[in-house]
C-alpha cells in the first residue's frame, strides 16, 4: 500500500497548555509572554496577533487578551506527555520541535487499522490523556503531511489521498511551500508566481533567475510532489538554544544588564549540554533590535566543550563586538545559540593540565548537582537575582541541511 505519513501538530502549544490548565482562561483571547509574543490562542489569532509579534502591536490588535507569562515547565511536561503517545503509536516517529511530530503509519494497517482510523485514535488520546487539541495531517510525504495539517487547523484531521495530491496541493497559495518566507515570497510574486500550481509549470531554471539555483531545485520538486524523505529516528539534536525578550522597545538596556542575561543563558544551555553528555563547538549570539531587524555574531571554537566559563568568555566577547550596534539601535531580545553538538563520551577532550581547567569542571559538576536536587533557581548569578530568564529553545531532533529531493 506504500508509505502514509501522519503530522502531528498541537495546536497553539502554550497557550492551550494555560488554557487548559486555568479554566478563567478557556474561550477567551490568550497572549503567552508580554514583550514579545511567544504563543496566540485562536481566539486571539482571531484579531491578528501571530508569535513573535511585539507586545504593543499584540496589545493594539487586540486589547481585550489576556496576558500571561511562560510556564516552560508546564510546556515540557506537557510535550514529554505527547511524545509518549507517539511513541505508542508507531516506533517510526520523528520529532521535529516540542509540538509537532511525523510518524510513518503505512506498515500499521494490518495491526492497528487504517491511517485515518490511527489518528483519530491519537487525536482522542492526546485530548483525554493530557487535555489538549491537536491537528493531524494524512498523507504520502513529509509535506504534504504538513501541509495538511496545517489546513485542518485549528484541531482538525485531513488526508489527502494520492490520486487527489495535485488537486489539493497546487491551488494553495506559494507561501505554504516549505521555505517560502516573506522575501522569497515577494521574489516569486514580482516573477508572476502566487500559487504552488503555478509554480509546479515552471521550469527550474526560470525559477532560479528569482531565488537561485539551490531553492529552485528544492521548492519546484515539492510542488511536483517529490518529497522522498522518510521518517527518521533516534536523531539527536546537533544545537540547542535559548533566548530572553527584554521588554519593549525604546528601553535603554545597560551593558552590565545584557551582560547578566547572557551569563544566565549561558548557565542554562552549558548545563542541558553536559545533563546530555554532549559537547558543541560553534557559539551564536543573537539580537532583535528596537526597529524589529535581527543581527546574529558567531565563534567556532578550536576544540568542542561544555564548560560554562569557555561559553560564557564566548559569548561575552561577541556581545562586545556588537555593543555599538546596541547602542544605536537598542536591543529587545537576546539569544544563544551552542551548535555542532556531538556526543561527548566520544570525543577525546583536551587534557586538563591547567589548574583553572580543573577548577571550572568541578565547579560546573557542583552547581550541577545542587539544581539537580534543589531546583534550577536554588543558585543563580547575584546580577539575576529577581530576574526571569525567559524562551528556550526546544529543537528537538535537528534536520539538518535541507535534502535534495530530486
Amino acid at each position: 500500500m506504500g508509505r502514509v505519513i501522519l503530522h502531528a501538530d498541537l495546536d497553539s502549544f502554550y497557550a492551550s497548555v494555560e488554557q487548559r490548565d486555568d479554566p478563567r482562561l478557556r474561550g477567551r483571547p490568550v497572549i503567552v509572554g508580554a514583550g514579545v509574543v511567544l504563543a496566540a490562542s485562536y481566539e486571539a489569532k482571531a484579531y491578528g496577533v501571530r508569535s513573535a509579534m511585539g507586545g504593543r502591536q499584540a496589545a493594539r490588535l487586540c486589547p481585550d487578551a489576556l496576558v500571561v507569562p511562560p510556564r516552560f515547565s508546564a510546556y515540557v511536561e506537557a510535550s514529554k506527555r505527547v511524545f509518549e503517545i507517539f511513541d505508542d503509536t508507531t516506533p517510526l516517529a520523528e520529532g521535529i520541535s516540542i509540538d509537532e511530530a511525523f510518524l510513518d503509519v503505512g506498515g500499521l494497517r494490518r495491526l492497528v487499522g487504517e491511517p485515518e482510523d490511527i489518528a483519530v485514535t491519537l487525536r482522542r488520546r492526546v485530548r483525554e490523556e493530557v487535555g489538549l487539541p491537536i491537528s493531524v495531517g494524512i498523507a504520502r510525504t513529509k509535506y504534504l503531511a504538513k501541509v495538511a495539517s496545517a489546513v485542518s487547523k485549528p484541531d482538525g484531521l485531513l488526508a489527502v489521498p494520492p490520486d487527489d495530491e495535485a488537486a489539493f496541493l497546487h491551488p494553495l497559495p506559494i507561501e505554504r511551500l516549505w521555505g517560502v518566507g516573506a522575501i522569497t515570497a515577494a521574489k516569486l510574486h514580482a516573477d508572476g508566481v502566487r500559487t504552488i500550481g503555478e509554480l509546479a509549470g515552471r521550469e527550474e531554471v526560470e525559477l532560479a533567475a528569482a531565488v537561485g539555483k539551490a531553492a529552485s531545485r528544492h521548492l519546484w520538486a515539492l510542488a511536483n510532489l517529490m518529497d522522498p524523505r522518510p521518517v527518521e529516528v533516534g536523531r539527536r539534536r546537533r544545537s540547542i538554544g535559548s533566548q530572553c525578550a527584554m521588554g519593549r522597545p525604546g528601553k535603554p538596556k545597560s551593558r552590565e544588564e545584557l551582560d547578566g542575561l547572557l551569563a544566565g543563558l549561558v548557565d542554562r544551555v552549558a548545563r542541558r549540554l553536559r545533563a546530555g553528555e554532549r559537547i558543541g563547538q560553534t557559539f551564536t549570539l543573537r539580537l532583535r533590535f528596537d526597529d524589529f531587524g535581527r543581527a546574529t555574531r558567531s565563534a567556532t571554537l578550536r576544540h568542542s566543550t561544555a564548560t560554562t566559563a569557555t561559553w560564557l568568555e564566548t559569548g561575552r566577547r561577541l556581545l562586545a563586538d556588537s555593543w555599538p550596534l546596541i547602542e544605536e539601535r537598542g536591543c529587545t531580545l537576546l539569544g544563544i545559540t551552542i551548535s555542532g553538538l556531538v556526543d561527548g563520551r566520544s570525543r577525546q577532550l583536551e587534557l586538563p593540565l591547567f589548574p583553572d581547567v580543573v577548577h571550572e569542571n568541578g565547579l560546573d559538576a557542583a552547581l550541577d548537582r545542587v539544581r539537580d536536587r534543589f531546583g534550577s533557581r536554588s543558585v543563580t548569578r547575584a546580577a539575576l537575582v529577581g530576574r526571569h530568564i525567559g524562551l528556550e529553545m526546544p529543537t528537538l531532533p535537528d534536520p539538518g541541511p535541507t535534502p535534495r529531493l530530486r
